[in-house]
């Protein structure tokens, strides 16, 4: 996992204790997202950051891929392309609108893409 994202997770579970910590001091509870997070297509850094966050305050979700927990850590120029079509599987059995949240709930886990899949992964949050 990338430092940005471990900050941006760390930030996140930080504001999340934070606005508990305020709303028991009677204060307006602070609002990390609205809308819906679906609607995010990765043009606006502010949308997908915020998405990020309230992801991170979840928990995981899977899409049939447990197996895929093995590679968390590995950097995403380390992986085979045996190993790559692990991941490519589980891409080409999910529905399109699904993959953005697989991409959130790898980075979640830890797990990197495989440099092999980055194109092709792009094409379906396009």
């Amino acid at each position: 996992m990338s430092a940005p994202l471990i900050i941006l997770a760390i930030a996140a579970i930080v504001l999340v204790g934070y606005s508990r910590w305020l709303s028991r001091k009677g204060n307006d509870e602070i609002r990390i997202a609205e809308g819906d997070c679906t609607t995010c297509d990765g043009s606006n850094t502010k949308c997908a950051q915020e998405c990020m966050m309230e992801a991170a305050t979840k928990p995981v979700e899977y899409f049939d891929d447990e197996e895929l927990d093995r590679f968390a850590g590995r950097p995403a120029d380390s992986y085979t392309d045996d190993e790559a079509e692990q991941f490519r599987y589980v891409l080409e059995t999910m529905q399109p609108n699904e993959v953005a949240e697989w991409t959130r709930s790898l980075t979640l886990r830890s797990i990197e893409l495989p440099n092999q899949m980055k194109d092709e992964v792009m094409l379906y949050l396009q």
